[in-house]
C-alpha cells in the first residue's frame, strides 16, 4: 500500500461511495491534481449508503436544480454504458383525488424545468407494469427517462475511483479514516488519520451519514440525519429467469402509500431474482445518531443496513400486496431485508458549498445516487469558478442560519422531513410544524393576540394577516376579494390578508419586518468593500442618510444578491437584506473582505437586536406627525425619499428609512427590540391597521413588479434580463463589471423578466383557479414551453392575485421573440391551459407605475 503523503491540493474524505467518485472524477475534469481521497473501510464503500442503495433515478421533482443534477447524473451514467433506461411510473390510488393531482402538478414541473414525464391511463399503466393491479389505481405519471444504475452504483463508484487514480491525480487510502479536521485561524489546515497527519489547502467532505461527525472536528456543524429506510426483498420470482436483464419492468412508485417496487433483473445478474419492495416510514421514522452507528465488524450486514422486522411495517405492506399482489405470492426473505441508512436534513435538500465557518471546508452531503455525479460536477465548478452553471442557493449548506443548525432543531425537523418524502404531497405554501418560535420579534404577543396567522421564515415567526381584522376588513371589502373555491388555492392562504392591503392602501397599516437580516458594516475599508460588490455607487460622493438599492453580481455577472445599502457616514454602512438571504450575504461579504484582502472592516450582525416596523399608506406621514417631537421633519422637502434620519418617537430612538416595498408613502422604522412593544402600541392607538407579510412578500409586491432574489433573481440572469440593469454604468470596479458591460453591449438579452396577467383563469368545472407554485409557459400555437437562445425554459417564478388592480399577476422570464407587450400565451395549470397576456416586458408596475403614491 502507497505512503500516505505528507501534502496535498485537496484531500476527500468519504471516497468509496458514488458521491465521493463523483467529486474526484469532476475535480480531475476542471484541472485539479495532488487529490487524495480517503475512506473508513473499502473503495468502492462497503458499509456506506452507496452499498445498499436501491440505484433508481426519477426525475420527477418540484425543484429545477435538482432536475438539472438528475438529468445530469443519467447522461452521465448513460454515457459510460451503467444506465438501463426502463422507465418509470408513479401511480395515484382509486380514493387518493390529491395524489393524483399531484401527479398532475409533477407534469407540469417536468414541463417547467425540462423532463418528459406525462399522465398516462389505468390500462396503459398496466400494459407498461404487468405486476400491477389497474383497479386500485384512477391514473399514473410515466417518466420515459427513469431507470437503474447497472450494475450498481457501487460499482460505479468503484471504477470511477480506479480511472481517477490511473491519471496519476488522485491517491486513495481505504480503511484509513479521517479522525479530525485541522481548522487554524478559520481555515482548513490538514487532516489527521491513525497513519498520519496530511497538510492540504481544502477539504471536501462527502461522509454521508457520517458527516456531522468529522464536521464537528472542524467545528463547522452539518445538520443532517440517518434515517432508516426499510428495503424488503421477496422472492425468488421465477419470471425473471433468462431475462437476461438486470431489471425487467419498469419503476413503480405508489407514494401514496410511501412505498416503490422494483424487479432486481435476471437471477443471473447482481442481485437478481427478487422483487423489491421500498418504504419510507410515514408515522414513526426512525433517525438514528450518527455516534450510535455501527463500527465496521459489529452490525449483522452492515453499520448502514440494520435490522429489520416485518411487525414495522405490516400495515403498509398488506396495502401493498392490494396494488402489487406478486408480494404476497412470493416469500419474503428475512435475512437478506434490512432498514438501509440514508441521510435527511431539516429542509431535504443536500448539503453543498464551502462551510461558513472554515475557509476551504466544502460539503457535498445528502445526495442521493441519482443526482450523485450532477453533485460531483456543481461541487467541481463550484470550487473551481467560484459557482455552478444553475444558482445553487437551494442545496448552499449557508442557507442555514447557525440557529437552523443545532442539534433540536436539526432532529425535529429531520424527523419532520422524513416523514414526508414520499407522503403526503408537499404543498408549495406549506408551513413546518417543527423548529417553529424559535425567533420572535418584540411585537409577537401583539401579533398572537390579533390571532395572527403565522408562517415561518428563517426561524422568524411571521404573521400572515391576522383574524382580528376579518369582522371589520373582509366586511368592507368582500367585493374585492374572491373567494378561492380550490381548496389547493386557498391552502395556507388566508384572505384577511387582501383586505389588509386594501385598507393600507386607502388609510395606513404596519407590518412587521422584524425578519430583516441587518449588517452593520464599518472601518476604514467599508466602502472600499461594498463600493466593490454592488452594482450601484454607494461610495464616494454618495451623500450620507442615503440609502441605495442594489445588487451583488458573481464573476459572470449573475444575480448574486438582491439588497439595500444605506452609507451613514464616509466608512459606516448598514446592509439590509431578506431574512431568507440574509446569511447566504453575510458569508459572500465576508468571503469577498477576505478575498480582496480588506481586512480593517468590521460586519456587526444586528438582526436581533433591531426590530423593524414599515409604515405605510396614504395617511402614513400624518400618523406618524402625530407621535414624533417635531412634524414638520417628516415633509417631503425634510425628509427625501430613499433617505434616512433620526426621529424620536415619544421619548424612542428611532432610525427611519424612507422607503417602500408596496408602493405606498411611509417609512421602515428601525428601533432597538426593547422598545418594540411601546411603538406597536403607539402605532395602533393611532388607528393604524396591523396588515400581515402577505402583502409585502407577494401581493403588493407582484402589483409593483418587484423581484425577489432566489425566486424570480438567480445567478443565471443577468440585470439587464431582470430589468434591474442601472440606468449608467458607475466608473468604480465592481465584482462582475467585466460581464456585466458584455451584457450592456449585446443588442438583446436572449430573455427578458416580464410582468404578465391572466385573461381566464376559471377551470373546466367552471371554478375560478389561483395558480399557486411554478407554472409552464406555451407557446399557444404549438402547446410547447418556451425556450430561449440558452435553453432556458420559460415558468412563472412568482403569482398571485393582486386585489388593488383586481388580476392575477405573474413574472417570469420569455425569450426576446416572444417579449412583447400585448402578446398572449399559455399558463399551463394541473394540465389546463389559461390564456395570459404580457403587460410589461422588464420593470414596469401594474400599480402606480409612475410611483406618484411612494413619492408624495
Amino acid at each position: 500500500m502507497a505512503q500516505l503523503p505528507k501534502s496535498a491540493k485537496v484531500v476527500i474524505i468519504g471516497q468509496g461511495g458514488i458521491v465521493g467518485a463523483s467529486v474526484a472524477h469532476h475535480l480531475i475534469e476542471r484541472g485539479w491534481d495532488n487529490i487524495v481521497g480517503l475512506e473508513k473501510s473499502a473503495i468502492p464503500t462497503d458499509i456506506g449508503s452507496t452499498s445498499h442503495a436501491s440505484d433508481f433515478c426519477f426525475t420527477t421533482s418540484h425543484d429545477k436544480l435538482n432536475v438539472y443534477t438528475t438529468k445530469y447524473s443519467q447522461a452521465f451514467y448513460e454515457k459510460r454504458g451503467n444506465y438501463e433506461k426502463c422507465g418509470g411510473m408513479e401511480v395515484a390510488r382509486i380514493d387518493d383525488d390529491e395524489r393524483m393531482d399531484e401527479l398532475r402538478r409533477k407534469v407540469g414541473s417536468g414541463k417547467a424545468f425540462g423532463t418528459n414525464v406525462s399522465m398516462i391511463s389505468p390500462k396503459e399503466a398496466k400494459e407498461l407494469f404487468p405486476l400491477l393491479n389497474e383497479n386500485c389505481i384512477q391514473g399514473a405519471m410515466w417518466d420515459p427517462d427513469a431507470g437503474l444504475v447497472v450494475p450498481r452504483s457501487q460499482k460505479v463508484a468503484g471504477d470511477l475511483v480506479e480511472e481517477a487514480v490511473a491519471t496519476g491525480k488522485l491517491q486513495v487510502f481505504p480503511y484509513t479514516p479521517a479522525i479530525r479536521i485541522d481548522v487554524q485561524d478559520g481555515q482548513v489546515r490538514g487532516v489527521e488519520t491513525h497513519k498520519g497527519y496530511i497538510e492540504t489547502e481544502y477539504v471536501v467532505l462527502s461522509m454521508g451519514i457520517w458527516g456531522p461527525l468529522m464536521a464537528d472536528t472542524a467545528s463547522s456543524p452539518l445538520p443532517l440525519m440517518p434515517l432508516e429506510h426499510p428495503l424488503l426483498f421477496f422472492g425468488p420470482y421465477e419470471a425473471l429467469n433468462g431475462t437476461g436483464k438486470q431489471i425487467v419492468y419498469p419503476l413503480f412508485r405508489d407514494q401514496g402509500n410511501s412505498a416503490y417496487v422494483r424487479d432486481t433483473g435476471d437471477p443471473t445478474t447482481t442481485e437478481g431474482g427478487h422483487i423489491e419492495w421500498g418504504y419510507y416510514e410515514a408515522e414513526n421514522p426512525r433517525l438514528v445518531y450518527p455516534g450510535a452507528i455501527a463500527e465496521p465488524g459489529e452490525a449483522r450486514m452492515s453499520p448502514s443496513m440494520r435490522d429489520l422486522s416485518l411487525e414495522q411495517v405490516l400495515e403498509p405492506y398488506e396495502k401493498a400486496i392490494e396494488m402489487t399482489p406478486i408480494l404476497g405470492e412470493l416469500g419474503w426473505e428475512e435475512k437478506h431485508s434490512f432498514n438501509g441508512l440514508l441521510s435527511v436534513t431539516p429542509d431535504g435538500g443536500s448539503l453543498m458549498g464551502e462551510s461558513p465557518e472554515v475557509r476551504n471546508l466544502w460539503f457535498c452531503e445528502a445526495v442521493w445516487v441519482k443526482d450523485g455525479p450532477g453533485a460531483g460536477k456543481i461541487l467541481a465548478d463550484w470550487m473551481t469558478d467560484g459557482r455552478p452553471d444553475m444558482d445553487p442557493h437551494s442545496v448552499d449548506i449557508a442557507r442555514h442560519y447557525p440557529l437552523q443548525k443545532t442539534p433540536d432543531y436539526v432532529y425535529n425537523r429531520c424527523y419532520e422531513i422524513a416523514k414526508k418524502i414520499y407522503n403526503p404531497a408537499v404543498h408549495p405554501r406549506e408551513p413546518y410544524l417543527t423548529g417553529r418560535q424559535m425567533r420572535t420579534s418584540p411585537f409577537y404577543l401583539r401579533e398572537v393576540e390579533l390571532g395572527g396567522y403565522f408562517m415561518e421564515a428563517a426561524g422568524w415567526e411571521r404573521a400572515h394577516g391576522y383574524a382580528a381584522n376579518e369582522a371589520t376588513l373582509l366586511e368592507k371589502y368582500r367585493d374585492r376579494i374572491p373567494v378561492r373555491e380550490h381548496e389547493w388555492d386557498a391552502r395556507h392562504f388566508w384572505e384577511v390578508s387582501n383586505a389588509e392591503q386594501l385598507e393600507m392602501s386607502e388609510s395606513v397599516g404596519m407590518i412587521n419586518l422584524s425578519h430583516f437580516a441587518i449588517f452593520d458594516i464599518s472601518g476604514d475599508d467599508a466602502e472600499a468593500l461594498l463600493e466593490y460588490l454592488s452594482v450601484a455607487k454607494v461610495g464616494g460622493t454618495t451623500p450620507h442618510g442615503k440609502g441605495v438599492y442594489t445588487h451583488f453580481l458573481d464573476d459572470r455577472g449573475g444575480i448574486r444578491s438582491d439588497l439595500t445599502i444605506i452609507r451613514r457616514s464616509d466608512n459606516d454602512y448598514r446592509v439590509i437584506c431578506g431574512g431568507d438571504t440574509g446569511h447566504r450575504d453575510y458569508c459572500w461579504i465576508t468571503r469577498m473582505a477576505r478575498a480582496k484582502g480588506l481586512d480593517n472592516v468590521r460586519v456587526q450582525d444586528r438582526t436581533d437586536e433591531l426590530a423593524t416596523l414599515g409604515l405605510w399608506g396614504p395617511k402614513a406621514r400624518e400618523s406618524l406627525a402625530k407621535l414624533v417631537n417635531n412634524p414638520d421633519e417628516l415633509s417631503h422637502e425634510n425628509f427625501p425619499f430613499a433617505t434616512t434620519r433620526e426621529l424620536n418617537i415619544q421619548g424612542v430612538p428611532v432610525w427611519a428609512f424612507r422607503i417602500s416595498y408596496v408602493g405606498e408613502q411611509g417609512w421602515e422604522l428601525y428601533f432597538p427590540f426593547s422598545y418594540g412593544l411601546r411603538i406597536w402600541d403607539l402605532l395602533y392607538d393611532a388607528g393604524v391597521t396591523p396588515v400581515g407579510i402577505e402583502t409585502y412578500a407577494n401581493t403588493r409586491r407582484l402589483e409593483k413588479s418587484l423581484r425577489l432574489q432566489n425566486v424570480d433573481l438567480e445567478v443565471e440572469y443577468n440585470l439587464y434580463e431582470a430589468g434591474l440593469a442601472r440606468p449608467k454604468v458607475k466608473e468604480a470596479d465592481f465584482h462582475g463589471k467585466a460581464a456585466y458591460l458584455e451584457q450592456r453591449a449585446l443588442p438583446q438579452q436572449s430573455a427578458y423578466l416580464c410582468t404578465m396577467t391572466m385573461l381566464e383563469h376559471r377551470d373546466v368545472n367552471g371554478v375560478l383557479r389561483y395558480p399557486v407554485g411554478q407554472w409552464p409557459i406555451l407557446d399557444p400555437q404549438t402547446g410547447e414551453v418556451l425556450v430561449d437562445s440558452e435553453g432556458r425554459r420559460s415558468y412563472n417564478t412568482s403569482a398571485v392575485w393582486g386585489p388593488s388592480v383586481g388580476k392575477i399577476i405573474l413574472l417570469g422570464y420569455i425569450p426576446a421573440d416572444y417579449a412583447q407587450e400585448g402578446r398572449e400565451l399559455t399558463l399551463e395549470y394541473f394540465q389546463e391551459h389559461y390564456p395570459i397576456r404580457i403587460e410589461a416586458v422588464g420593470y414596469r408596475a401594474l400599480f402606480d407605475p409612475e410611483n406618484e403614491r411612494v413619492k408624495s
